[in-house]
């Protein structure tokens, strides 16, 4: 059996169609746009969960620490959104602030406390010492002055 040639005088090549290369590569970039898709929702993802962060009570700490140097007796309560520009971004969580005199020497004991609004559970404690010169105890009654 003869082989058929080109015009050329050369044999000819097998080879792809143009139809089967195109199909191809649509293929390949619908896999690849999927993927990509993909990917991009994974990040997105990735960065809401960086960004979530819950409360803390150092949070609680930190702001009343940097508004006053005076404590005060007592339980305070109150929501994140009264504290500073969280709006409702942990509209989930309450704070408590109590505050005991501790020491005759002006020190207080400061419990902060974050609470988690649906399930009623302590979720974040600090507890710190403040030092007040001006509250420290008479000799007789041992009250703060």
């Amino acid at each position: 059996m003869r082989r058929r040639r080109s015009a050329f005088g050369h044999p000819p090549c097998r080879a792809f169609s143009l139809i089967e290369v195109m199909v191809a590569l649509a293929i390949f970039f619908m896999a690849v746009f999927a993927i990509l898709g993909l990917m991009s929702q994974l990040l997105r993802t990735a960065r809401a969960f960086q960004n979530k962060k819950s409360a803390d009570a150092g949070m609680i700490h930190a702001y009343w620490s940097a508004i006053t140097n005076r404590v005060t007796e007592g339980v305070e309560r109150g929501e994140f959104s009264e504290l500073a520009e969280f709006q409702d971004q942990y509209r989930d969580y309450s704070w408590e602030k109590d505050t005991q005199f501790y020491a005759t020497n002006g020190l207080w004991q400061v419990e902060y406390r974050v609470i988690n609004k649906r399930t009623g559970q302590v979720e974040s404690k600090v507890s710190t010492f403040f030092y007040d010169p001006n509250t420290q105890s008479s000799a007789l009654g041992g009250f703060p002055r």
